[in-house]
Order: C-alpha cells, then structure tokens, then sequence
C-alpha cells in the first residue's frame, strides 16, 4: 500500500505532531540520542496510540534504543545526535488492524497461529491480504507486548504464508551477577594442625589440613575478585526485571599480623609483609604470617599424617603403612610402605615399593629398588621396575627386570626374566620364562574382538553384491531393448548418418525421422537403463571401498598383537585372550579383577603354545 508524503504527515498524531522524542527527515525516521529511554518509550507509544506504525522498521535499533543506552551509536549530523530506526511513519488502517488476532501469553511467552488472512469486501468474495512484520509490531504493542519480539521467526512465518503456531515474543528473565570472593593466588596459605574436614562434614582424623607453609616477603597470598552487577531483564510489557545485587566483601576482614593490602593494576591483594610460616585462624579466618618455625620431629603420623597436595612433592623419609601421599610429580628417597596417589607426572621411588601402592592418573611410576606385595597402576604411562615379587602391576607399558610371582596386564610388557607370572598384552616381549615353585607361567596374548568388523565387512559385501546384481539386470534390460530388429535397425543407420558414410535422399530423410519418432520410447527408456546403471555400479565401487577400509582396520589392529619369548625355561602356557577394542584400555582395570581374571581358569581360551622348553614367536596376524 503506497501513501503520498502529506497522508503520511498527518498520521504521526492526531495533531499531526511528532512527539519531542522521534525526529522525522526525507531519509527515515530517528530517536534523539539525548532522549531517555523513557522519553523514547513514551514517544513510541503515542505514534501507536494515534494509530501509526513505523514502516521499514528497523527492530533490533528499535528495541535497543527503548531498553538500553544508545548514545555512541548516533548520527554525528548537524544538530542533536540522531540514531536512524525506521523508513518512515504510516497510518495503521483499520481494515488492516483487524487482519492481526489475538495472542496467548503463558509464563512469559507470547503465541501467535499464523494462518492465511483475507479482507472482508461487501458483496464481494474475501481478497486475500499478507501481514506486515511492522503492522505486526504496533498491533502487538496496542496487545501490551512491547519487548522480547523474535524478529527473524516473524519475519520468516510472514513470509511462508503458512499456517504455523509460534513463540513470537519472550521475556528476558534477569542474569544474576557475582558476588565479590576472595581467592587464593599463592600454592598454600593453610596453617592448621586440625582434621581435615572431607566433602560429606566429617573429619579425616588420619590427615591434617596442611603443616608449615612458607612464604617470602612481597608474596601474594589472596586477591579480591570484585562483585560483578548482573544484567536487567524484560518483562513482554517492558516492565524491567532487576537483578539480585550481588554480594560484597572486604580483604581487610582477612588480613592479619605480617600481612598488608596493595592495589596492583586496581586489583587487591593480600601481600606477605615479611618472610615466615602462615597461620590461618579457624574461628576468624584471618591470615597472619609469623616467626621461622623449625620441625625436628620428622614426617610420621604424629607431624603430617596423610598428605594431600596441589604440586610437585619430594620425601627423604619413610612413608608409613596406612599413610597417603596424594600430589603430582611424587619422588621419594626412603621406603613405602604406604600410598602412593599421583594426578599426574611421575612417581618416582629411590629406594623399595614394600606392601604398598602406587597409583597414577597419567604418567609414569618407576621404582629403583624392590617392589613387593604391591599394587603399581597407571592408566596412561610405564611402570618400570627393577625388581617385583607378588605385585599386580598394568599400564601402557610395562618393563622390569625381573619378575615372579606377579600379574600384569597391559598394553605392553618387557621383562628380562619372569618366573610364575601371569601376564595379558598386546605385546608381550620376555628374554626367559618359567614357573615358580607351584605357579605356573602364564602368558595370555590380547586379541582383539574383530566381531563388529567381519559384520560390517560382511555387510558391505552384501550391499555390493547388491548393487552389483542391480547394474547386471540393468545390462540385461539394455540388451534385450537393443537387441530388437527395427531399434538395431535404426541405432545403425542413425550411426552411418552421423559419420557422413550415406546420405538420404529427403523421402529417406522422411523416413528416417518417422523411424526415430517409432524407436523413441526405446532409447529413452535405455537410457534412463544406462544411467541406472552407472548408478549402480558407482555405489557398488563406494561399498567396496568403505569395505577395504574396514579391512585395513582389522588388519591394523591384529598388527599390534604378538608374544616373544627367546627361551623358555619352564613349563609356560600361552592361549590367546580376546579384548574389546571399543572398551578402552583393557588393563584400567581394579587389582582384584586382574588377578581373578589372568589366575582363573582359562582352558576355554585358545592355546598357542604348552611346554617346557624351546622359544615362543607368535603374532596375531597368523590368525
């Protein structure tokens, strides 16, 4: 619909005036920079109310403008900055205005059904009519829905002309800020001799919470992480949703003797004032740095208890039964007895692994001395021993020197002499092998379960073979079509025609071509074969390829797998052991299951190899 510039003038209001707010030029429709978003609200809705709407309506500006600042973004022109909006202001019709219906509102949301819209004409049929994204605006705003429009989604159900039942407009609820926190930017603050207080409330009467932690001068042990404002939200009405006021919180309320507050860079910080142990008081949680404090009494269950820590950690002393060392990066000089728990790194052992364990989440765990009776597991990483006696021991790889009496699974072992072992990996390499005393020597080779793989390979074989048949009855179709007399007839005379070998006089030139209207059913429909058969072949040339890929997986994965032994020295048995690759890591297993499994019973298994003497030399391949 098309209005001269004067209707369009006198549609702004009533009186034609246009409110302080929106400023009108030739080239579109502005809000003053200056005006509040109040004034800008207010302005809108008179033009509404004077049954206006702004046409060209730029909606995200629209919006903006109403429910944020918006300065930065104005016109730098002569006179007062403007902020561009829209094309123009139009009248709203009343005819048009009945072409819009009702809305339902539930919990914040606003749903439309969009359906086909026809004007009412006397004693005429209904004319059908399109709706208007920014007619749909101004009567929305008339409903009370004045924020949180979807634009796009409007736009796009306008635009189909289809029926559809859609969330047009949704409350913006308000995004709560964050309260100021205090956090810690040294490595250990803690000073307290107090139980160490778990998760669940109770108290680890075998831990401590921390012992002596040392700082320097000029260290920064806290820092104030300011309170962050959230954000305003909208109710569909416009009515402003505010945020909670997040929570403040001084440093000061932390800050003890031997402890100053500095500003670096507008942050604060709790700063060491000068070099000593630090004290953290239980009842008010104030931080205060003391005199030196010298320890005489050791490590032991009296001093540190279990210990649990954030970093590298280094004892010359004994690690007692019962006690814990929790850390990452773990070297001890004396002797475990104890736990040995690591995040990450190595664990390394100077000296002897004795009844204890060792565990660690990603890295290496090697022990120069002896370990015996213990239990050494990494999930990714090598476990190296000089020495183990009745350990249950699995990682990435394994390598020692000697061995007996122990169980071990992996990814891959190396051991120079094993006596009464039971071991399970891929690659198994060991220089001599023998029993121990009445424990027999027990290699278990995994294999994997290639099951799924021959399945989709199977299945691929049937798809191409599939296929195959397709394009040959395809073949056999074309040849019997072309086989008949009249279409070989002409498919050679057509033939000859176009290599110039005859020409045809115009009554054979008739002929012809009455010849080809016969035969053209024919060769479209041979045709339309012969792409079917392309077709055909194509996915039968994809399948098998998808198959060979298949292949080369399984054959990748059986390439892993073999069992060397150079002498045996003993009796040995050897049988294969099947493993689900798709499982993850076979031997990220508990100790319990890995003795149970590798000592059980295994005369179901496949055996490979029984006897006393000679050298084993398998691989998976030969399979």
């Amino acid at each position: 619909m098309h209005v001269s510039n004067e209707v369009q003038a006198e549609t702004a209001t009533a009186q034609g005036e246009l409110p302080s707010a929106i400023v009108r030029r030739a080239d579109g429709v502005y809000f003053r920079a200056d005006a509040t978003a109040v004034a800008c609200q207010a302005a809108v809705n008179q033009i509404f109310v004077s049954g206006g709407y702004f046409a060209g309506l730029d909606y995200a500006v629209f919006i903006r403008v109403l429910y944020n600042t918006c300065a930065e973004e104005a016109d730098a022109g002569k006179g007062p900055p403007l902020l561009r909006f829209a094309d123009n202001i139009v009248q709203f019709p009343p005819p048009r205005r009945e072409l819009y219906k009702s809305v339902k509102i539930i919990n914040g949301e606003a749903e439309y059904y969009f359906e086909p819209v026809f004007f009412t004409v006397p004693d005429m049929p209904p004319q059908p009519a399109r709706l208007i994204f920014d007619e749909f605006v101004a009567d929305l705003w008339a409903k009370g829905i004045r924020f949180g429009i979807d634009a796009p989604a409007v736009r796009a159900a306008i635009a189909s002309g289809k029926s559809a039942r859609l969330i047009v407009a949704r409350r913006l609820n308000a995004a709560p800020g964050r309260d100021a926190a205090i956090v810690e930017v040294s490595q250990s603050i803690h000073r307290s001799n107090a139980p160490r207080e778990m998760a669940n409330g109770r108290f680890d009467l075998n831990s401590f919470q921390n012992r002596f932690p040392q700082v320097k001068a000029q260290i920064k042990l806290l820092k104030k992480v300011i309170r962050t404002p959230g954000l305003r939200g909208y109710e569909l009405s416009g009515i402003v949703l505010e945020p909670a006021q997040p929570k403040d919180i001084e440093l000061s309320s932390v800050a003890g003797e031997g402890t100053v507050i500095e500003q670096v860079n507008g942050v604060e910080y709790l700063v060491a004032a000068v070099e000593g142990f630090i004290n953290v008081d239980a009842a008010s949680k104030r931080i205060s740095i003391g005199p030196k404090i010298i320890s005489r009494e050791g490590v032991s269950t009296r001093t540190t208890g279990n210990l649990q820590l954030t970093g590298e950690y280094e004892e010359f002393g004994e690690v007692q039964e019962q006690r814990l060392v929790d850390g990452g990066n773990i070297t001890i000089h004396g002797d475990v007895f104890g736990k040995i728990n690591s995040r990450g790194g190595t664990i390394a052992m100077q000296r002897n692994l004795m009844g204890g364990t060792a565990i660690n989440a990603e890295g290496d765990i090697r022990v120069k001395g002896v370990a015996s009776g213990a239990v050494l597991q990494t999930r990714q990483g090598e476990v190296v021993l000089g020495r183990a006696e009745s350990c249950v021991i699995s990682g990435t790889r394994v390598v020692i020197g000697e061995a007996s009496n122990c169980e071990i699974m992996a990814d891959e072992v190396v051991i120079k002499n094993a006596e009464g072992c039971a071991i399970a990996a891929r690659r198994i390499d060991i220089d001599n092998a023998g029993p121990r005393r009445q424990t027999e020597m027990l290699l278990f080779p995994l294999v994997p379960d290639t099951a799924k793989l021959d399945q989709r390979i199977a299945e691929y074989g049937d798809k191409a073979a599939h296929h195959g048949a397709a394009a040959a009855r395809h073949k056999a179709e074309i040849d019997a079509i072309t086989s008949e007399p009249e279409l070989r007839n002409y498919l050679m005379l057509a033939t000859r025609v176009r290599k110039q070998e005859v020409q045809l006089t115009p009554d054979q030139l008739v002929l012809f071509q009455k010849m080809a209207v016969s035969v053209g059913p024919a060769l479209r429909t041979v045709g339309k074969l012969s792409l079917s058969v392309k077709e055909a072949q194509a996915q039968q040339g994809q399948v098998q390829e998808m198959a060979a890929q298949v292949r080369q997986q399984k054959q990748a994965l059986l390439a892993l797998g073999r069992c060397n032994v150079k002498t045996v020295v003993g009796e040995t048995l050897v049988r294969t052991m099947r493993y689900n690759p798709d499982q993850g890591a076979v031997f990220d297993r508990p100790p319990k299951d890995i003795k149970s499994r590798l000592r059980a019973s295994s005369a179901s298994l496949a055996a490979i190899f029984s006897g006393s003497s000679g050298s084993i030399a398998w691989s998976a391949e030969d399979l």
